[in-house]
């Protein structure tokens, strides 16, 4: 048989250090929300140590890939339908409303899910070059057409969930300018793109 002493009340502790324990476990998990939380998981950094620690630039990361996914699910759910017809046929389309000798150059490659890819040309500030891509298969892609160089960037035009582009644009500055795609589809997609124009080279 075994008996059970209750502890004396002078071992137990105080309410003035009960009170000053939670103070103290409150204090940490602020401090701690503000110093690894936020900033690891969204990117927010009110106190600068997430940044000094790398976990601010995570954070942004998740966050911006979280953005994505959701955009490109509601891109996918709502019109998943509408460009099946010109994903299948749009380059014929593309052709057939324009002579083949009135583009320069012709390419072509694919993207599985989760590949990207990009077409950059060597431009001249004030040099114009005309396109036309499509994407054949049942995926969509997104894409930004953009430059950069010397310090400098610019984006043309952005799009998600898209199967097909065409215009024409003036390099705002010397430096690299063109395409860059990413499928973000679960199904793959062939991408051809023909251009004209000013260029020195890809």
């Amino acid at each position: 048989m075994t008996f059970n002493q209750n502890p004396k009340l002078d071992d137990l502790p105080s309410l003035s250090q009960l009170f000053k324990s939670a103070i103290a476990a409150v204090f940490a998990a602020v401090f701690l929300l503000l110093t690894a939380v936020l900033p690891a998981e969204y990117g927010v950094d009110p106190t600068g140590i997430g940044r000094v620690i790398g976990l601010t630039e995570m954070g942004q990361i998740k966050a911006e890939l979280q953005m994505e996914a959701e955009q490109d699910s509601n891109i996918h759910g709502n019109n998943e339908d509408k460009t099946s017809f010109f994903g299948k046929h749009g380059f014929s389309l593309i052709s057939s409303a324009n002579a083949s000798n009135h583009w320069r150059e012709r390419f072509e490659f694919e993207l599985k899910p989760g590949e990207y890819n990009e077409v950059k040309f060597q431009m001249r500030k004030g040099q114009v070059v005309e396109y036309a891509w499509v994407g054949s298969g049942e995926g969509r892609v997104n894409f930004d057409l953009h430059g950069h160089g010397n310090g400098a960037s610019a984006t043309y035009e952005k799009g998600r969930g898209k199967t097909r582009g065409d215009g024409s644009f003036s390099a705002a500055f010397d430096g690299e300018h063109g395409w860059f795609w990413r499928n973000r589809d679960k199904r793959p997609v062939k991408i051809t793109l023909l251009v004209t124009g000013d260029y020195d080279s890809q």
